[in-house]
């Protein structure tokens, strides 16, 4: 491979130097993107860059003869009736943003003993674009709803910053054993990451502990069943790993079927499957409001999956489906 220049894109717009890299170049390591920043063989309109640059649209970029590996992409081969159903969760498309709607169960990525995950089938989710569907988030493997793909690197960028910060109102709905006191307010308790006889897991921290990240959840009680349930709307302010599940443990309401974090003294999250409830965790991500990449205000809501479903019908909670989405300019 000779010396090449391309000139960055408006849609490559604020990524990160390693990043536009790794996305023109999937097989090229970190290392050695950071090696060819520091000897000068990446410049940026002539310049030398480190690899947190962010890139401007019509700048130039010098790229050295590189060897890359070919791209190892977990990805279970799929099926046409298997594609034409993860199609099928689709609730949202444009040019710049897929939403899907998760179902219960399915893990977004990879890991120990994980073989079939979304991020391995998202070239079924492609719709004849350029670029391959990319996650922006995470929603753990149990939890149902809402989760946004980009569709090009630009739109990543844009996403996962916004995911970073605080300007994507997230809102989830949970079916809770007991019912909150006070029935709705604000839950503003640090969290850390722990090992233990159930692996690693979120737990309460301190105020002072240097482990502990802050961690703020809104809630609001939306209806009961004679108190002994509950059906709560959760707004999380902050992305700790299993913040919702946690916080409401700390409330003395864990959701139902959350056998992880469900504390001893708290069993009636399980009391309640004596009554035929479903055992599966009811925690749904209902809606996304957001800025689009390309301006305005995007929302997308994702209708309750089965078995919150039949847990409404049996508690006499009545849903309203969601709303069709929509982008505000």
């Amino acid at each position: 491979m000779s010396i090449q220049a391309r000139i960055v894109s408006e849609d490559e717009a604020d990524i990160r130097l390693d990043r536009w890299f790794r996305r023109h170049f999937p097989g090229l390591q970190q290392s050695a993107i950071q090696k060819l920043c520091r000897t000068g063989q990446i410049r940026v309109d002539g310049h030398r860059a480190d690899t947190a640059t962010r890139l401007v649209p019509g700048q130039t970029i010098r790229i050295p003869p590189i060897q890359v590996q070919p791209e190892a992409r977990p990805a279970g081969r799929m099926d046409p009736g298997e594609a034409k159903d993860l199609q099928s969760l689709v609730i949202y498309k444009d040019e710049h943003i897929l939403a899907v709607n998760k179902p219960y169960g399915l893990p977004v990525q990879g890991g120990p003993g994980i073989t079939r995950h979304l991020d391995g089938m998202l070239d079924a989710l492609r719709f004849e674009a350029e670029h391959r569907p990319r996650l922006v988030h995470r929603l753990d493997r149990d939890t149902t709803g809402a989760l946004l793909l980009a569709r090009t690197p630009g739109s990543a960028a844009k996403l996962a910053a916004l995911f970073r910060g605080r300007d994507i109102e997230k809102t989830y709905w949970a079916v809770v054993a007991g019912r909150p006191l006070p029935v709705e307010g604000r839950i503003d308790m640090p969290l850390k990451r722990i090992g233990g006889v159930r692996g690693e897991r979120t737990a309460p921290a301190d105020r002072d502990d240097p482990d502990g990240a802050r961690a703020i959840t809104d809630y609001r009680t939306l209806d009961n069943a004679a108190q002994k349930l509950a059906w709560l709307e959760l707004k999380p302010l902050t992305g700790r790993t299993h913040q919702l599940r946690v916080h409401c443990v700390a409330l003395r309401t864990p959701i139902l079927g959350d056998e992880k974090y469900e504390e001893p003294d708290q069993n009636r999250a399980f009391a309640a499957l004596i009554q035929g409830l479903p055992h599966e965790l009811h925690l749904h991500a209902r809606r996304l409001e957001l800025p689009h990449p390309a301006g305005g205000t995007l929302m997308v809501e994702a209708d309750l999956p089965p078995h919150m479903k039949e847990t409404f019908r049996t508690l006499g909670f009545h849903a309203p489906p969601a709303q069709p989405p929509g982008r505000r300019r």
